[in-house]
């Protein structure tokens, strides 16, 4: 324990994305003796990996689309939230409240403005998200995972802290363990996931492109491969009829574990997913989801490659010669993969945990801290701004 014992609330959308952090960020907090509450949606609360020391409560969090006709409800949402909100701190106590972005930050943060609580908010990716974008005025600090934030405005920069991204504490346990031994004739380990509902492209694409690979490699190819559950019999018969050895599955149980075996990932480049690809040091080729949001799984890639720690591939130049290329490039030298691997590595912030804990801890206390600095009503609002706030 660090300090007197407080209460924190943190509020999240109810994805992993969103909610991988605020758990790494609830355990750093309660092994300091504080007392954690969530608040989050209906999905929040089932998502796996919630600690049991977590109560989560769930408030209303209207969603705010292109279309005015709904605003109506998403106002009564937010406004019901906010009002939920606010009986849960009367009784709570909170020294600060920490949004991660997602609708149900909403209700959530605007309480604690109106309350007069401190306030901070973690954006996970490289643009900061509609959520985070509204509320990022009126919050007491902006912590980010990357050095570089689009759609974050210059105004706000005296009181942004580069914090990384906080990943599960059996992924960052990996962190001190060497990168697995490839040799000129050993296996080449190849993890493929898509997200938690796995990606199609990557179920007709990679199998393919691994059979394109050049015999000495192909024949050395072990494969773990995370599929739909509709594609599951498709995939198997492509890396049968290839000679591939490859074991597949819908759902892994222990992800850290076969992460800390493979050599080389493919897969998305959702925030969590690079996070812990840098946390553990392991090269990639990362296919960014097209539609995502202001397209910021592109952004999320960009110090990564920068570094030589992954290629990055759009969807659509996404080929079976294409991606034989890039693992041929990569793994053709163990060297060459070697190399990848430790620039992966640093791009890591493992600290990213304690260091918005500590970050958390100065709101109440003494003034605030700089972590590490890199430059120096309500819903009416909410429903104007998320509907076309500038950037």
């Amino acid at each position: 324990m660090t300090g007197p014992n407080r209460h924190y609330v943190l509020a999240a959308g109810g994805t992993g994305g969103h909610l991988t952090p605020a758990f790494a960020l609830a355990h750093a907090l309660e092994r300091r003796g504080h007392h954690v509450a969530l608040i989050t949606d209906e999905r929040g609360v089932a998502i796996p990996g919630k600690p049991d020391f977590l109560p989560a409560h769930v408030l209303p969090a209207g969603r705010f689309g292109k279309n005015p006709l709904r605003w109506a409800s998403g106002v009564s949402s937010v406004l019901e939230g906010r009002s939920m909100a606010l009986r849960l701190f009367d009784s709570f106590e909170p020294s600060a409240v920490i949004g991660f972005g997602g609708y149900p930050a909403l209700p959530a943060l605007l309480a604690a403005r109106k309350a007069g609580i401190p306030s901070l908010i973690h954006e996970q990716n490289a643009v900061l998200g509609r959520v985070n974008r509204l509320l990022a005025g009126g919050v007491d600090a902006i912590a980010t995972a990357y050095p570089e934030v689009d759609r974050l405005k210059p105004k706000y920069m005296d009181k942004v802290h580069l914090v990384g991204n906080p990943v599960r504490p059996e992924v960052l346990a990996l962190r001190d363990e060497p990168f697995p031994p490839f040799t000129e004739d050993g296996l080449l380990r190849v993890l493929v996931t898509g997200g938690s509902q796995g990606a199609r492209v990557l179920s007709e694409v990679v199998p393919d492109g691994l059979a394109m690979l050049q015999p000495a490699l192909r024949s050395r190819l072990q494969v773990t491969q995370q599929c739909r559950p509709e594609d599951l019999d498709a995939v198997r018969d492509r890396y049968s009829n290839h000679g591939i050895p490859a074991e597949l599955g819908t759902y892994f149980e222990n992800m850290a574990a076969r992460l800390a075996d493979a050599h080389l990932f493919i897969g998305r480049a959702g925030a969590s997913t690079i996070a812990e690809l840098t946390a553990v040091g392991r090269p990639a080729i990362l296919i960014p989801l097209p539609i995502a949001t202001d397209d910021h799984q592109a952004a999320n890639v960009r110090e990564m490659v920068k570094a030589g720690g992954a290629r990055s591939i759009r969807q659509h130049a996404f080929t079976a010669k294409e991606l034989a290329k890039q693992i041929q490039a990569l793994a053709q030298r163990p060297e060459t993969l070697a190399t990848a691997a430790h620039a992966a590595w640093n791009c890591g912030r493992p600290k990213a945990a304690e260091d918005l804990a500590d970050l958390i801890e100065s709101f109440g206390g003494a003034a605030m801290q700089d972590v590490i600095r890199v430059a120096g009503e309500d819903a009416r609002i909410a429903s104007e701004q998320l509907a076309g706030d500038p950037a």
